[in-house]
């Protein structure tokens, strides 16, 4: 049987109280569980530790050279221990964070930037990939998903809602200028289209309206930067969630079509691991993210 650490704690306190009672009053603890520890103690070193009488008790040699050697190494787990972030009320450590590649280049880039301004002692490590990560099994603190579904399913999981996400129908100035603008969803049947790799119809919704179009398009692709890149480019209409699609729309490098056209999408969340008491830089993150990425929705 090895010594554990709480009972070498109040053989400490013992030796430093000298004696049991003195060590029961400083822990606040009884008699007979000072005692006891104590006990458990020399028969796992099989040794006395403690010459006890029924006026006092002073340390045995053993006793004295055990104190020597443990009482600096206690003390110094006791000062890691306090000094942890995760112990910490203030955020603190390295945070480790996923996110689509979209997601990170036009949201959280920016976002991380300004939360490492604010909370200077958190270190913060992204890694961007459109791939499902197994946030426990790859050590991430938390997750930025986009999901079609309503709600996140896994238990072990804490999930935030943001907000949900609007894609809107998009292109160049100069494409529109060669093609003209739709006027009506099946317009859209003669133009050039920028869709996504796996796409076989888009479905668009209006008040009351429901439009299922095919999606021809002379581009595919599998990544939302690069439908943005060729929409500008002039190569033909994409669909870009809102949070893509905004800065552009604003510049006038893109414009809207069929505005009052939109495809359904999914929800944006903050998900991170189940826990009870989550650390503070992981609720300090929560907070901070949900307030931008909900203002960028709009």
């Amino acid at each position: 049987m090895s010594p554990s650490l709480d009972d070498l704690a109040i053989f400490l306190a013992v030796a430093r109280a000298g004696g049991v009672s003195g060590a029961a009053t400083k822990l606040d603890l009884p008699k007979s569980s000072v005692s006891r520890a104590l006990a458990r103690l020399e028969a796992a070193m099989h040794v006395e530790l403690v010459h006890r009488t029924t006026r006092r008790s002073r340390l045995s040699t053993a006793g004295e050279a055990l104190l020597e050697r443990v009482e600096p190494l206690l003390g110094g787990v006791q000062a890691a221990l306090a000094q942890l972030p995760e112990a910490e009320t203030s955020p603190a450590g390295l945070l480790r964070i996923t996110c689509t590649v979209d997601l990170g280049a036009s949201v959280v880039a920016a976002l991380v930037a300004r939360f490492t301004e604010k909370y200077p002692s958190v270190r913060v490590e992204v890694h961007a990939t459109n791939a499902l990560v197994d946030l426990i099994g790859g050590g991430f603190d938390l997750a930025i998903r986009i999901s079609p579904r309503r709600r996140m399913a896994d238990s072990s999981l804490v999930a935030r809602r943001v907000g949900v996400l609007e894609t809107r129908l998009v292109a160049a100035p100069a494409y529109l200028a060669r093609h003209g603008q739709p006027r009506a969803p099946r317009d859209l049947e003669r133009h050039h289209w920028v869709t996504y790799a796996g796409a076989e119809s888009i479905v668009l919704e209006a008040p009351g309206s429901v439009e299922r179009l095919a999606a021809r398009g002379a581009i595919r692709c599998d990544d939302m930067l690069f439908a943005h890149a060729a929409a500008r480019a002039g190569a033909g209409i994409a669909l870009l969630p809102s949070f893509l699609a905004k800065p552009s729309l604003e510049t006038g490098e893109l414009l809207a079509v069929l505005p009052k056209w939109k495809m359904p999408s999914g929800a944006l969340w903050l998900v991170h691991p189940a826990a009870r008491n989550p650390p503070a830089k992981v609720t300090a993150f929560c907070e901070f993210a949900f307030e931008t990425l909900a203002a960028s929705l709009r």
